[in-house]
């Protein structure tokens, strides 16, 4: 049984939220929307990514349609992602995120970030 036997949510926001969980998900969205990559490409680009998260991250993306993986038939061999017209749609979402964060959230944090 694979993690998307499950039912996602009936809210909208709360199935967007479930599938682009945590930073990483949307940080790998973010470096696909510049086009295919390789996955040490990706690692390179975002420094503090294990290759089990990424690898993960990636599988999911690819069984929810939000990324193509193609691999090619060389030695070695080589393998590229890419966002599909669905993932590259989530670049609205980004940006939008990108520019209330630019316009309401201070650079340097007064408050506390997590709960602990």
């Amino acid at each position: 049984m694979s993690e998307l036997d499950h039912p996602l949510p009936e809210c909208p926001i709360a199935r967007f939220l479930t599938v682009l969980d945590g930073p990483w998900a949307t940080l790998i969205v973010r470096e696909l929307l510049t086009g295919p990559k390789r996955f040490t490409e990706l690692r390179a680009g975002l420094p503090g990514i294990s290759p089990k998260t990424l690898s993960s991250r990636l599988r999911r993306f690819v069984l929810l349609g939000l990324v193509t993986r193609t691999a090619y038939p060389e030695i070695p061999p080589r393998v590229e992602y890419e966002l599909t017209p669905a993932g590259a749609r989530l670049e609205v979402v980004l940006a939008t995120m990108g520019a209330w964060a630019e316009q309401d959230l201070p650079r340097t944090s007064a408050f506390p970030i997590e709960d602990r």
